[in-house]
Formats: C-alpha cells, sequence, structure tokens
C-alpha cells in the first residue's frame, strides 16, 4: 500500500509542556491505521494537527506527495473529534442529509450507512435528546457518508456497547475495503487490535514504534510466548 499521509518531525508546545516530540508516522492507502498509547500521549494533539486545526512548531506533513501548509486544513481528510455534539436540536436524518449535501457526498451513501450503523429508528430523533453511544454511531455515519478519502476519528467506540463495537469495527473494516482509509486514535487495545491492520504507538508525544502488531512485537525481548498487542504496548510505551 502506498502513503497517501506522511508525519515527519511533528513538534508541538504549549507553553513549556511539549505535547509532541517530534512524532512522526505513514498513512497507507486504503489501510485501518491504529493510534494508540497511554492518556497524555498526544494522540489528540497529532489528530487536530493533521487536520489542521493547531499549528505546529516544527516539522511536516505531506499528503500525496504535498507539503500542506501550516495549520490548513486539507479537503482530503475528515476529522471527527471525541465527545462532540453538533446540531444539537436537528434530526438525526436532517444531519446525515446535510454531511452529504455540504461536502458533496454520494446521495445513495446515506441509505446504506444507516442501514449499516442501525440509525433507522433514530432518524427521527433530535441529536441533543441521543445518548452518548446513539450520537456516536451518528457522527461515525456523518463520516461516512462524506467523500474525503481519507477519515481521522478519535476515539470511534466511546460509548459503544460490546455488540456495538464489533459492528462499527465491521462497517469500519468495509469502508477500507471499499477504499477508505482511516486513522482511529483508539483508547482499549482489544478493539484496536479487532479493526487495525497496523499501528502508531505515541508516549509522552514521541513515536516509540510503528508496524504491525508482529512487527512491534518482535521489538521486545525473546521469550516467554508470542505476546499480545496489550502487551507490546505496555512493553514499548
Amino acid at each position: 500500500m502506498l502513503p497517501v499521509v506522511t508525519v515527519s518531525g511533528l513538534t508541538k508546545r504549549y507553553g513549556a509542556f511539549t505535547a509532541l516530540d517530534a512524532a512522526g508516522c505513514t498513512i497507507r492507502r486504503g489501510e485501518v491505521l491504529g493510534l494508540v498509547g497511554p492518556n497524555g500521549a498526544g494522540k489528540t494533539t497529532l489528530l487536530e494537527c493533521l487536520a489542521g486545526l493547531r499549528p505546529f512548531d516544527a516539522g511536516t506533513i505531506t499528503i500525496d506527495g504535498q507539503v500542506v501548509p501550516q495549520g490548513t486544513p486539507d479537503g482530503r481528510l475528515f476529522y471527527l473529534p471525541d465527545g462532540i455534539a453538533p446540531w444539537r436540536a436537528e434530526r438525526v436524518s436532517w444531519v446525515l442529509d446535510y454531511a452529504v449535501g455540504f461536502f458533496g457526498g454520494r446521495a445513495d451513501a446515506g441509505a446504506a450507512v444507516v442501514e449499516a450503523l442501525s440509525l433507522a429508528p433514530l432518524l427521527g430523533a433530535r441529536l441533543g435528546t441521543l445518548s452518548k453511544g446513539q450520537r456516536k454511531r451518528v457522527l461515525l455515519a456523518v463520516g461516512l457518508v462524506v467523500p474525503h478519502p481519507v477519515l481521522l476519528c478519535d476515539e470511534p467506540f466511546d460509548g459503544l456497547d460490546l455488540r456495538q463495537t464489533r459492528e462499527v469495527g465491521a462497517v469500519l473494516r468495509a469502508a477500507a475495503a471499499g477504499g477508505r482509509t482511516l486513522f482511529l486514535s483508539i483508547h482499549q487495545i482489544s478493539d484496536a487490535a479487532r479493526v487495525c491492520d497496523r499501528f502508531v504507538l505515541l508516549s509522552s508525544g514521541r513515536t516509540v514504534g510503528e508496524g504491525t502488531a508482529e512487527e512491534l512485537a518482535a521489538r521486545l525481548p525473546a521469550g516467554g510466548g508470542v505476546p499480545s498487542l496489550e502487551e507490546v504496548v505496555l512493553g514499548l510505551t
């Protein structure tokens, strides 16, 4: 798979605090790439810099071979932050229609996404009345109906129960199989292991590993059998 996004030497400071310290990664076309690491590792900051929402102090972001200017949102990337509740007074059907119309998505995309995420019973509900998990599924639907080739998503499984997590994971895998590229910040390592092709490990703002679970496991000391992804993350971060 060819690289679509390359991050090199990305540094972001908030006063004396360094949130990203020369972080780097490569997002390959058509893959599901997981961004994992402890709380405060810089995962959300990295996504925000990629999305053009935060300027950074050093480094470069390259998309399809072109260096992206500082703090400039790029039309090839769509970012879904965690914990947002936009358009609270609008009905779910309006939200999806608006996303398709405003961002130029396919007119027939909405129905397939509604079915895949089991949103039909929610179409008449106002977004502000939904539970955390219901709102998460609606916002994931927004990310899936827009035409941007790369989807950045912060905590796609937050608020979902076990069955919903598995169903959403399958939908995200299907989106990648259909040509989308996904970069997902995931807190639960078991969810990341089930959904992602490769992983970027962040710790204290630094990239401490990138690769498949097997490639990352090979960096640990030999012995004790094949480590789980959780053991790999703990060992490298």
